[in-house]
């Protein structure tokens, strides 16, 4: 089954961005080892880029990471609130979610929304991403287009009150109406090159708009094979295969 490879939000000050993000990852004891370079800054599936004049800034998203428990959540919230961060939701259970539930929110300088969150199905280590919620302009147009692309990857569509969930192996992403997610980026990890190339063929037919066709990218890492399209919202979604 397909997983979420990484997500990569674009930040106006990625200084300020990245302070927030390695203290929020030392709070919930990610375990990975963090990758730097020429300002992109990666913790394992999660990454923080400088905006580029045709890379703006992400806005109007919200990203999950797992917690190892519910004392963690708290501790990470009082933390981040403590030291500033604009508070978005107090620890406590959501039960609208499901009813073991458990996390907090805070706002990146960017004014995306970041959880930290433990419930019963997490299967994510603590630190990387249990989910992302991406808000659309027309749930309808989103749900058309993903209902071709994601069987293409393995990827089984859900639905949820008031949204549409995307289940991958260890997370999960979800589509919501309102004000639009801007500038994201978000990659689907696949088993071989053929379902990447699958992945663009549904995306094209599906009325996505070409970012990057079927190949290599080596300035990667060799063996790294992707393919990119914009999604109705003009997000870029990728599918990639690890060839190492």
């Amino acid at each position: 089954m397909a997983t979420i490879d990484h997500v990569t939000l674009r930040a106006s000050d990625i200084d300020a961005s990245v302070a927030l993000y390695e203290r929020s990852f030392d709070l919930l004891g990610f375990s990975g080892k963090p990758f730097e370079d020429d300002g992109f800054h990666e913790w394992n599936d999660f990454s923080v880029a400088p905006v580029e004049p045709d890379r703006p800034g992400t806005r109007n998203l919200h990203i999950g990471f797992a917690a190892a428990s519910r004392e963690q959540v708290e501790t990470w919230w009082l933390e981040l609130t403590r030291v500033g961060y604009c508070d978005a939701g107090a620890p406590g259970v959501r039960a609208e979610y499901r009813a073991d539930y458990y996390g907090a929110f805070v706002l990146d300088p960017d004014g995306n929304s970041v959880e930290a969150v433990v419930h019963e199905s997490t299967t994510p280590e603590a630190g990387t991403i249990d989910h992302v919620w991406v808000r659309v302009r027309d749930l309808g147009a989103t749900r058309r287009f993903y209902e071709r692309v994601l069987p293409a990857v393995g990827v089984r569509l859900a639905e949820r009150p008031g949204r549409l969930a995307a289940l991958a192996a260890g997370g999960s992403f979800s589509f919501v109406e309102g004000t639009p997610t801007e500038n994201l980026h978000l990659a689907i990890g696949v088993g071989d090159q053929e379902t990447v190339r699958a992945f663009h063929a549904a995306g094209l037919a599906a009325g996505g708009i070409d970012e990057g066709e079927p190949g290599e990218r080596p300035r990667y890492h060799p063996g790294y094979y992707g393919a990119y399209l914009r999604d109705p919202d003009d997000n870029n979604i990728e599918a990639v295969f690890h060839e190492r």
